[in-house]
């Protein structure tokens, strides 16, 4: 019998308050240190062979950037300070700004440049596509290299400044060069802060400390762009995952920042006058995905009979349980950025049961067994496929529900074979809408079969599009393309969007100039003490 997370979190709520958190649970150093609870605790440190957002805000603590993205959705220079295009559009040439030092002393090069951009496009669905248009990379000088084309790619710049995950960090040469199938040995950056690697053990609390030489640009910051002033000497990111002692931790002042307090204990930290609640710009996106290698979901017409089911208002409530923090979202882009539109969605997602009867049917479903993977110990998840569960017994659906720890899920998620050989049929996850804003940084409306995302959909004419926007250089024509790529999307459904939450974050009033963002980063931040 499992526990549902409104009970489960009920429970946190009456602890919260008197929660007891062991003063040996910090660090003895000054008090001047911000001490943040993440998400989930750090578990492994490579930026690129992960695209879990942790490691990405870990990134940005010890990373630098060449190109950064701002609140405008605009691409900026980071570590770049000039660069030009050939009148051909077949070669760009990219200058680094002087002083950029790793943490080991050593100046940021051209080498390191280019060998971290290799790696990256090696892993990244953006990459993956930015490396089908390079013809070579070469060493002008130290701080010179150019990137010389097969064709024009008018994205270069989004491509090499992207939110998240993976962002293209640039890295010393010798680290960059570990294969891009295997975790780097060094976390070493230029970023504002060096990771106390001697002292991290996976799982537990990770230790930074401010790196005096990094140099910022002199402009205010504005998400990743900008100036990044570190301010603060030390952060130490605390592993505490047991919601009613993270949020009395908060409440007592023994941490200055929860990154994702569950919205059941919100009242209680609404309660205190020394804590702020922020909502995370963008928002989350929930959604289902289908294994599309296998029966019955790679029938597309069984895709779209289960979507035009779909309420999203069940998913987000179940998730949330509370319409101040989530709405609906039937859009593949992320809503209120440039290129979103929604083409498609209302006619596809209609929350019609009686009519998602009528076309699974007539798709032809013959009664196939359905394994739906449900990760028990990841509650946003796990409620989703609880409401899959019933509305797959409502449409007549053989489903059978799988219970798994989070490390099972990841294991079985990658098999892709039938579900009576270990497989799986669908299951449910969220995504940052800061990796959906257009159709080149979204990597789960790829459609490229065996390469693509689990679940693998195949579709040369998502592709085609994708390709189109990618090398329209004309914001108009980006758009109408985009619109194009949604609405097919709604008649293929690579996955079904159940709904936009949003994520609160708490922080203690102490904490000043903090840079609001779909990413958590830490510059401009000071703590009173």
């Amino acid at each position: 019998m499992s526990i549902d997370r409104r009970t489960a979190l009920k429970g946190a709520g009456a602890l919260a308050a008197s929660a007891f958190v062991s003063k040996t649970a910090f660090s003895q150093s000054a008090a001047a240190a911000l001490r943040f609870i993440p998400s989930t605790p750090l578990p492994s440190l490579d930026p690129i062979t992960a695209t879990s957002y942790v490691i990405r805000n870990h990134g940005y603590l010890i990373y630098d950037t060449l190109f950064a993205t701002d609140a405008q959705f605009g691409i900026k220079p980071q570590m770049v300070e000039a660069w030009e295009t050939a009148p051909d559009g077949l070669k760009w040439t990219f200058r680094l700004r002087d002083g950029l030092v790793f943490h080991d002393d050593q100046p940021v090069t051209s080498k390191d440049c280019i060998a971290s951009i290799a790696r990256w496009s090696k892993r990244d669905a953006f990459g993956q596509t930015f490396a089908t248009f390079v013809e070579g990379y070469q060493v002008v000088d130290q701080r010179t290299f150019s990137i010389a084309l097969k064709k024009p790619f008018p994205m270069m710049t989004a491509a090499l400044g992207k939110l998240s995950s993976n962002v293209p960090f640039i890295m010393p040469e010798r680290v960059a060069l570990t294969d891009h199938l295997k975790n780097i040995a060094e976390p070493i950056g230029s970023g504002p802060w060096r990771f106390m690697d001697k002292q991290w053990v996976p799982g537990q609390n990770a230790i930074y400390e401010r790196f005096a030489a990094y140099k910022p640009r002199e402009e205010a910051p504005s998400w990743a762009a900008g100036g990044k002033v570190a301010k603060i000497n030390r952060i130490e990111w605390v592993a505490l995952t047991e919601p009613g002692a993270a949020v009395g931790a908060l409440t007592k002042g023994e941490v200055d920042w929860y990154e994702q307090p569950p919205v059941d204990l919100l009242p209680v930290l609404k309660a205190n006058k020394d804590i702020t609640i922020e909502n995370v710009p963008l928002g989350l996106f929930l959604l289902m995905r289908f294994n599309q290698m296998q029966p019955p979901f790679n029938n597309p017409a069984i895709r779209r009979a289960v979507m035009m089911a779909v309420n999203q208002t069940d998913y987000m409530e179940a998730v949330v349980g509370d319409a101040a923090y989530y709405k609906e979202a039937k859009t593949f882009l992320t809503p209120g950025a440039p290129m979103s539109t929604g083409a498609g969605g209302a006619e596809a997602m209609q929350g019609n049961l009686e009519k998602a009867k009528a076309m699974l049917k007539e798709a032809g479903y013959k009664g196939e067994k359905v394994v739906l993977l449900a990760p028990a110990d990841q509650p946003i998840a796990y409620q989703q496929c609880m409401v899959t569960e019933d509305l797959f017994k409502k449409l007549g659906i053989n489903s059978e529900l799988v219970a798994t720890d989070w490390a099972s899920f990841i294991g079985r998620r990658a098999n892709r074979g039938l579900p009576e050989q270990g497989g799986w049929s669908c299951f449910h996850t969220l995504w940052s809408c800061a990796d959906t804003l257009n159709p080149a940084l979204h990597p789960l409306i790829r459609a490229n079969g065996g390469s693509a995302w689990f679940g693998w959909p195949d579709d040369p004419q998502i592709e085609a599009l994708r390709d189109q926007w990618i090398a329209e250089p004309d914001l108009g024509k980006q758009k109408e393309i985009a619109a194009s790529l949604e609405r097919r999307a709604f008649e293929f459904v690579p996955y079904v969007p159940a709904g936009l939450v949003q994520q609160p974050m708490a922080y203690r009033k102490s904490l000043t100039g903090m840079v609001l963002s779909p990413v958590q980063f830490f510059w401009n931040m000071e703590k009173k003490v």
